[in-house]
């Protein structure tokens, strides 16, 4: 039971990934929320590479992911809420807000701390956004953050099921708030009470620090504005705005080698 959770959280995952991805390059292509300013060709090469190789380590070095460790955790009675005598369904979405907890609590740090911000920064060098800077993350900043999510995973003690339904969710929202999609201001207004949309979260890719340093959340809007990170809108507007980082406009930070050198790069911002 447990190896065949396992092999279709695989499946789910790469299912949810390409229908998304091929929905969303599609709506840019139909309706693009801003002009592209780079060759798409040489940062699609770039971003679809990194996330290639990102997966393969993934899965070499942690083969069973966190919905593994849920699963052993589980088995033992680990963890906060295999402690707590809570239905299975009321437990499985406290452990889905909690982890989107962390995930906007270790974004905040990453930006905070700069041994950290030296990996999450390659992130912000991309100097145009759509669906493919959704997962361009350096590998190492994927190997702690899976790291960092497999303990959490074990003291909260997240069932299974919710940490599988976080990570396609997480997955998901990704493509979705990084995609270049023109959407309606009213719908934009209304869906931003509830997810992260593209608007929302393209101020935090200004090149602004001030604007950089806001709106960290992935998936829900409410821990940026719980915590006064919230930023509504770009100063410039976000047909005008600048997107990247200030040291970083040379387009050789969009080349596969080039990214996975910004950590050793000696600018910070």
């Amino acid at each position: 039971m447990n190896s065949l959770i396992i092999d279709h959280e695989v499946l789910l995952r790469l299912s949810f990934f390409l229908g998304i991805f091929a929905a969303m390059a599609a709506w840019e292509a139909l309706s693009p929320r801003r002009p592209l300013t780079r060759s798409r060709l040489v940062r699609w090469t770039g971003n679809l590479g990194l996330t290639l190789l990102n997966t393969l380590l993934l899965r070499l070095v942690f083969p069973v992911a966190a919905a593994g460790v849920a699963l052993y955790a589980s088995d033992r009675g680990w963890g906060l809420l295999n402690g707590l005598p809570l239905p299975g369904l009321l437990g499985g979405l406290l452990a889905l807000l909690l982890l989107d907890l962390l995930i906007y609590s270790q974004h905040l740090f990453f930006h905070k701390v700069p041994l950290l911000w030296r990996l999450h920064r390659m992130h912000h060098t991309d100097l145009d956004l759509d669906v493919t800077s959704g997962f361009r993350f350096h590998p190492l900043e994927i190997l702690l953050s899976m790291a960092i999510k497999m303990g959490i995973v074990v003291i909260i003690g997240a069932p299974a099921w919710s940490v599988i339904l976080f990570e396609v969710l997480l997955n998901a929202t990704s493509l979705f708030n990084h995609a270049n999609i023109a959407l309606p201001l009213r719908a934009d207004r209304l869906l931003r009470l509830v997810l992260v949309t593209p608007d929302m979260h393209r101020v935090h890719h200004s090149v602004i620090i001030r604007e950089t340093d806001s709106n960290f959340g992935f998936n829900f809007p409410w821990w940026d504005r719980l915590f006064g990170t919230y930023r509504a809108q770009p100063a410039a507007g976000h047909t005008d705005m600048t997107l990247g980082l200030a040291n970083y406009r040379d387009p050789k930070w969009l080349q596969l080698h080039w990214m996975l050198a910004v950590p050793l790069a000696r600018h910070i911002r």
